[in-house]
């Protein structure tokens, strides 16, 4: 019997496993996106309220379950505690749990359960303060192409999605290549600021990891994304009216650009969220799409004999 078959019974049980991990992983999560930002270490001090700075004890640090019993408030000062907490817990426990229902007991699983982490991190860093982690994609690239060379040994069995080292080349030389293009045509053509290096070294990393398919896809994905958001956007404002500029995160212009037109008035948009969701969504489905697609354009046809049903019609 197979380890799959062995197993079996107990996919539940993992599951569940991959859950609860996730969510401790979340848990980490929330420590980079907040203090990465402040150039803080992710590792000293241990974890403290921001405002009254007491540590936070253990059993008011379990995922999830300590936010709802605290009723979302700091046990000693009573400051309220952000829902994006128990948010960013709960989403990374569900995409491991994902992770391990698409692609089982492989290698492939925990490296894209990290995936999955980062792609977190990436997403509430960018919305909170329109910044893409460098601890994230710098160290990805290189990540995602040595995985690749063990993928070439492991071959099928990995379950990687990339097993071909110039394939995870291609896609990082890809995916940083057509933003930094895009960018640099933004902001010599168009005068305006551009999506800015953070993107670029992102979609670079997801090539690392996804193959030239997996840049090209996740590009598209997050463009109809955020092409839709973006439209959203745009009607909110245009039916709510101007909103006060203090109230809009500061993000971090190109070099060069003045960062005072970046807003969300501005009907500008974090890109990074969106590559993110693209890169999760080609990791779990984007090969079976892609192939599906393929297999649906180059099917046969018969033709349509439109008179044979005219005179069946007839009788």
């Amino acid at each position: 019997m197979v380890l799959t078959e062995i197993t079996a019974p107990l996919q539940g049980i993992f599951m569940i496993g991959a859950f609860i991990l996730g969510a401790v992983v979340g848990s980490f999560c929330n420590v980079c996106i907040c203090r990465w930002p402040a150039g803080e270490s992710v590792v000293q001090p241990r974890s403290r309220c921001p405002k009254c700075l007491n540590g936070i004890a253990w059993y008011d640090n379990i995922p999830m379950v300590s936010w709802l019993v605290l009723g979302a408030k700091c046990r000693h000062c009573q400051t309220p505690i952000s829902a994006q907490y128990p948010l960013v817990e709960g989403l990374t426990g569900v995409l491991f749990a994902l992770v391990f229902w698409a692609f089982g007991l492989t290698p492939a699983t925990p490296v894209y359960m990290l995936f999955s982490a980062a792609m977190v991190i990436v997403t509430f860093q960018d919305l909170n303060d329109w910044t893409i982690p460098d601890e994230i994609s710098i160290p990805g690239i290189p990540a995602g192409i040595a995985l690749s060379l063990a993928g070439m040994y492991w071959q099928a069995s990995s379950g990687l999605r990339v097993t071909d080292i110039y394939d995870s080349l291609l896609g990082a030389a890809l995916g940083g290549g057509i933003l930094f293009a895009l960018d640099r045509i933004t902001v010599l053509v168009l005068k305006k600021p551009g999506m800015g290096f953070g993107d670029v070294k992102l979609l670079a990393m997801i090539g690392a990891f996804l193959g030239w398919k997996g840049a090209l896809g996740t590009l598209v994905i997050a463009s109809m994304l955020g092409s839709v958001a973006g439209l959203c956007l745009i009607l909110y404002f245009r039916f709510r009216g101007p909103v006060d500029k203090e109230d809009q995160p500061e993000p971090d212009a190109p070099q060069g650009e003045s960062s005072d037109e970046i807003t969300l008035e501005g009907h500008y948009l974090p890109f990074g969220p969106w590559l993110a969701v693209g890169a999760l969504i080609f990791m779990f489905i984007g090969p079976e799409i892609i192939d599906s697609y393929f297999a649906f354009i180059t099917a046969p046809t018969e033709p349509i004999m439109i008179y044979e049903d005219i005179s069946a019609l007839m009788r």
